[in-house]
């Protein structure tokens, strides 16, 4: 695959067309125009026009390929769409961009469904090929599917570890980003032992004994992960790099990292001040339950000092680094065998035999991290300090709380202009449905969840129960109560592919030859929640996550007066056969009127202007 990655300096200064769609008249040359296509606006009526021009970083036209000729002068970028489809750059509203990248240089386990032994003999490979390190090195293990092994043969521990061939610690993350399985050595390096309390919002799964399994879940996972020795910021800025190339192939012309800290926003910051940065990045600032109910005001007070020194203020054409956003882990998740997500009623656990089953609720509601004396006030400060919360909650009791917090903040800030947000929301009361749009919450759903895969048909339906089930990942009931539904990847919990998760959200079933699906037997829906339309669910990527993160009035569309961050398609999403949705990909990726992305039949356009890397 070619690839060119184009690195430039913003163009002169806006050349003063008059910012009316269509405008012929006293029309000045544009920097590019591209015409000859099927232009999809996602304007109020997505529309679909034939050409536009772009000057200094923005849109300057949009309709006819007659009225863009009034654009074209002599330096004038000219690129024939050929037909193509044209569209706003996606906007990926929930993802992990430097987990993304650091797990491209961990030993990969691939997302594959493994059996135990399996599992370790990946790992012991993985050994095997690093004779060189040292008895103290770290391994550390990414995309391990805990969900499917599961449901193969068992939850594994830390004697699954122990019988490799190995002194060193090890450290293997789920792909939930919410569960880390580590051996007896890394257990003892990082001095976690019978003793040690479970943290306010996680825990350390333990034998009839009390002793550590090696499970740890939620905060004991992040607690985990902290001993592991940092990245260097030379590494850190390879991870990042790579997460970027993944990123512009999608399409990503603007993205929500929705777990960030110093590091991250330090990495950006440094790409973005040399040229490197090829998407508008976002970052949010997780809030720890611990120290949010110890001193709220404190907690908010750090978080605003870290958002100065990252925030860039006002979005410009050239992509940059935003910081306003705050964010919380209100519970788990609802997929067994964790069922820590937040529910109103208990998980159901089996009390017959594995052949002959009898699921029954048990006492396990999940666990709630912050409970609302806490949430409320803390939600309060934060809107007060001028951040927007996005707040993680899979079970129906969390997402019930967080609306109640949400709505608690409305009440005693009327008017204020706050846009919040919870994500994942796995399984919704239906009662709740019409209060996302009633509080203008914004639903965001990784919708690659609302297909058919081991870890939901082979063991969460059974925890969960034929009814939770049967309205489980309702991005579709969302949205038709009037909800605003934005789409995020949540990438590396999955692998990066927007156009499986387009198709999903859809048809509400995978694709069985797309790799990142799951096969011919999984190819069922996942079951009767609505499907979102093609145009709906390209608004979720385009318009309704930029309004997620206050950026619709310079993103999400194609308009005039709007920055041109646009991508170009192999295929017309709107026009092809439902099956093939996700069989697409993006030829060309635009940020800011400058290519960061493209292949055949667009590979060299800038090249002369810019440092080339194939």
């Amino acid at each position: 695959m070619s690839r060119l990655f184009i690195a430039v300096a913003a163009t002169a200064a806006f050349s003063g067309v008059a910012l009316v769609g269509c405008q012929t008249q006293g029309s000045t040359a544009a920097d590019m125009v591209m015409r000859n296509g099927y232009v999809y606006t996602v304007d109020g009526q997505n529309s679909v026009q034939q050409a536009i021009a772009v000057t200094a970083g923005k849109i300057v036209y949009v309709g006819s390929d007659e009225g863009v000729a009034a654009f074209i002068g002599a330096r004038t970028q000219q690129i024939d769409l050929a037909g193509r489809m044209l569209m706003p750059g996606f906007i990926d509203a929930h993802m992990h961009p430097g987990d993304g990248g650091r797990a491209m240089t961990l030993c990969d386990l691939k997302y594959r469904t493994m059996t135990r032994k399996e599992f370790q003999q990946t790992i012991q490979a993985c050994l095997d090929a690093e004779k060189d390190k040292g008895p103290d090195v770290w391994l550390e293990v990414g995309s391990w599917d805990r969900m499917g092994m599961d449901g193969l043969d068992g939850d594994p521990d830390k004697s699954t570890l122990d019988a490799l061939k190995t002194q060193r610690p090890i450290q293997v993350r789920s792909t939930d980003f919410h569960t880390v399985l580590m051996n007896s050595r890394g257990l003892a390096v990082a001095g976690i032992d019978k003793h040690t309390p479970n943290p306010a919002d996680g825990k350390y799964a333990r034998d009839s004994a009390g002793n550590p399994t090696g499970i740890c879940e939620d905060g004991a996972a992040d607690t985990m992960a902290a001993v592991v020795p940092p990245a260097t910021d030379a590494e850190k800025l390879i991870q990042t790099r790579a997460a970027l190339d993944a990123m512009r192939q999608q399409g990503i012309t603007s993205f929500f990292d929705a777990l960030s800290g110093p590091e991250n926003g330090k990495a950006f910051t440094t790409l973005q001040q040399s040229g490197e940065l090829t998407a508008r990045a976002l970052l949010a600032i997780k809030l720890d339950p611990a120290a949010a109910a110890a001193d709220p005001a404190k907690t908010i007070a750090e978080a605003k000092a870290l958002a100065t020194t990252y925030d860039q203020g006002e979005a410009k054409p050239a992509p940059g680094v935003s910081m306003r956003h705050v964010k919380l882990f209100m519970d788990g998740i609802i997929n067994a065998p964790a069922d820590t997500g937040a529910m109103l009623t208990p998980y159901l656990h089996n009390t017959g035999t594995e052949k002959a089953p009898k699921w029954t609720p048990g006492k396990n509601v999940g666990d709630l991290y912050f409970p609302p004396q806490v949430l409320k006030p803390l939600l309060l400060q934060a809107v007060e300090a001028g951040f927007d919360p996005h707040l993680h909650a899979t079970g129906d009791r969390a997402v019930r709380d967080s609306l109640d917090g949400i709505e608690y903040v409305r009440q005693q800030l009327p008017g204020n202009g706050f846009r919040p947000t919870i994500t994942h929301n796995e399984s919704v009361d239906p009662a709740d449905y019409p209060r996302f749009k009633a509080l203008d919450v914004t639903a965001n759903m990784s919708f690659q969840w609302a297909q058919q895969a081991p870890s939901t048909v082979d063991g969460t339906s059974d925890h969960l129960g034929a009814a939770r089930f049967a309205r489980m990942e309702p991005s579709g009931s969302i949205a038709r109560a009037g909800g605003r539904v934005a789409y995020g990847s949540d990438w590396p919990v999955d692998p990066l592919d927007e156009f499986l998760a387009l198709k999903v959200g859809v048809t509400r079933s995978g694709d069985p030859l797309n790799p990142h699906s799951y096969g011919p037997k999984y190819a069922g829906r996942l079951n009767a929640d609505p499907g979102l339309s093609r145009a709906e669910v390209l608004r979720t990527i385009t318009l309704n996550a930029a309004e997620q993160l206050k950026l619709e009035n310079v993103v999400g569309s194609v308009e005039v007066g709007k920055f041109a961050d646009l991508i170009v398609l192999d295929k017309n999403f709107m026009q092809v056969p439902e099956a093939e949705l996700a069989r697409n990909e993006v030829l060309l990726t635009v940020v800011g009127g400058k290519v960061v992305w493209a292949k055949a039949p667009f590979v060299g356009l800038q090249a002369t202007q810019a440092s080339v890397t194939q």
